[in-house]
């Protein structure tokens, strides 16, 4: 059945649906519709771009650290490592740890990808990238990291390195992913973290303790890459040699 509804002879309301009309059509961009469209359309670049840079590690930490830091240098070292074995390094593209990511591939003449983030502060594309990608949706970008990588290293970062773990352990836990290292770097900073999760979340009953091996700790940077490089070894995605 349709319904007609009857116009009303008021110049107010005609007005104010002459606006209307005229702001719906100003924001079509914003509709959850062209939304879709646009989330699609990264998907494809992404996976266009991204299926052609071969065996790849995702190396993630704060934008906020320094040069100077040690886990700068120990992020720029292990990528160095990684990509001197034929891996690429993928990174969020911004300043701090991906810059040291990426800087560690470009020492190594290696190939690294940074996955830029369109942020309001903080993000800004570092150069040691040979390309980079633009994404609006973390989801989106999320998705390229563990589509494409055969594993993670983590050094110490905020709210968006503890999104960008926590994902991976809830996909390899759930067996939604294949399982891959997710190595983290720093003793000093991560510690504390295991301790919380043994005991709250084990003793809780929260997690199994087989849950608690999907990670590994380590604070030396041959030996973070090394986790990788010796997996990917087992699996034939690399020839059986290893960094020194």
């Amino acid at each position: 059945m349709r319904i007609q509804s009857k116009k009303v002879k008021n110049k107010k309301y005609d007005d104010l649906f002459k606006l209307s009309l005229k702001d719906e059509l100003q924001d079509f961009t914003d509709s959850d519709p062209w939304r879709v469209l646009r989330i699609q359309s990264e998907i494809v670049e992404g996976f266009d771009a991204l299926s052609k840079v071969g065996p790849a590690v995702s190396v993630f930490g704060s934008a906020r650290t320094k040069e100077n830091s040690q886990y700068y240098k120990a992020a720029r070292e292990t990528a160095r490592f990684l990509s001197e074995n034929g891996l690429v390094i993928i990174t969020g593209g911004g300043p701090g740890i991906m810059e040291a990511g990426n800087r560690g591939a470009a020492d190594a003449g290696g190939l690294s990808v940074g996955l830029n983030i369109k942020l309001p502060v903080e993000q800004k594309s570092n150069k040691y990238q040979n390309f980079s990608l633009d994404f609006r949706y973390f989801f989106v970008r999320k998705m390229m990291f563990v589509k494409y990588s055969i594993g993670y290293i983590i050094f110490p970062g905020g709210f968006g390195t503890f999104d960008e773990l926590f994902e991976a352990i809830t996909l390899t836990q759930t067996d939604k992913i294949k399982h891959f290292p997710i190595v983290l770097y720093g003793w000093d900073y991560w510690g504390s973290m295991i301790n919380y999760l043994k005991e709250s979340m084990l003793k809780g009953g929260y997690i199994f303790e087989e849950d608690l091996e999907l990670v590994t700790i380590t604070d030396d940077s041959s030996e973070a890459a090394n986790i990788i490089i010796y997996k990917a070894q087992e699996q034939g995605i690399l020839p059986a040699t290893t960094c020194e």
